[in-house]
């Protein structure tokens, strides 16, 4: 499990670095903070109404390498991406195949999975993708709140906390945001800690999920992992890399082994 996990994670890098050539600019950094994540959770989606939502929204580029990879759209769409007359922009856009909500507007995930889950009278998980910037978002507390309060107890959130936010890093804007866990666990979630880069760390923390309480899980990552020039750099929040930083991003992709 874990050896096949790393080979599709360095592949899904490898893609999205392919496709950085192809446009100005993409979500390179929190895309690759996420990979782990991501792939996680879709090879846990098991039940037909398991829902996916990408709450941070920007790293799209990364959710439809990994719908391409499943076969649930062409690799010619994939490559269209932010193309002239392409259905895949830089955010989600719920319509497409694969894709449960639209995204992008951030801090608005929690309050997505909420009202699906209502609709779905709570039968299935729904797993939830943040990035540490949106816990500055008050209306994700409000949600958070709303959750616990109304016991639904079927939502999965994972938070990206590589603690940068766009240009800068996320305790010089928010320096009280801290302490996270704390701050989930009084509003009557139950909190878990992980290496986001690890799969099996991540896996299992959502497996044992505490079936009367929603989750949040706050996986510790590395925004532009592991490419040396690219990690923990606001810099690679949006940018495509040039020739000479694709074939050096390249070159260490394909000696990194993973964690």
């Amino acid at each position: 499990m874990i050896k096949q996990a790393k080979k599709r994670c360095k592949l899904f890098r490898e893609t999205i670095l392919k496709l950085s050539q192809k446009v100005g600019a993409l979500h390179i950094g929190g895309s690759f903070s996420s990979v782990e994540i991501v792939d996680c959770i879709y090879n846990i989606l098991k039940k037909k109404n398991d829902k996916f939502i990408l709450s941070k929204g920007h790293t799209g580029i990364l959710q439809y390498t990994i719908l391409q990879y499943k076969k649930i759209i062409s690799k010619k769409k994939l490559f269209s991406y932010c193309q002239k007359n392409s259905t895949l922009g830089v955010h989600p856009d719920y319509g497409s195949i694969g894709i449960e909500a639209s995204t992008g507007s951030l801090g608005h995930g929690l309050g997505l999975a909420a009202g699906m889950s209502f609709g779905m009278m709570k039968q299935s998980s729904i797993y939830v993708v943040m990035s540490d910037g949106e816990l500055m978002e008050g209306t994700t507390w409000e949600y958070a709140l709303t959750i616990s309060s109304f016991k639904i107890n079927n939502i999965i959130l994972v938070v990206d906390k590589n603690g940068l936010q766009s240009g800068t890093r996320s305790r010089e804007t928010h320096p009280t945001l801290e302490p996270v866990t704390a701050k989930f666990k009084s509003f009557g979630w139950e909190v878990k800690t992980c290496n986001g880069h690890d799969t099996l760390d991540v896996y299992r923390k959502i497996k044992d999920k505490n079936p009367l309480k929603p989750l949040a899980l706050i996986a510790s990552t590395t925004k532009g992992y592991p490419i040396s020039f690219m990690s923990n750099k606001p810099l690679w929040h949006y940018r495509s890399p040039d020739k000479i930083e694709y074939k050096k991003a390249l070159k260490e992709l394909s000696v990194f082994n993973g964690n």
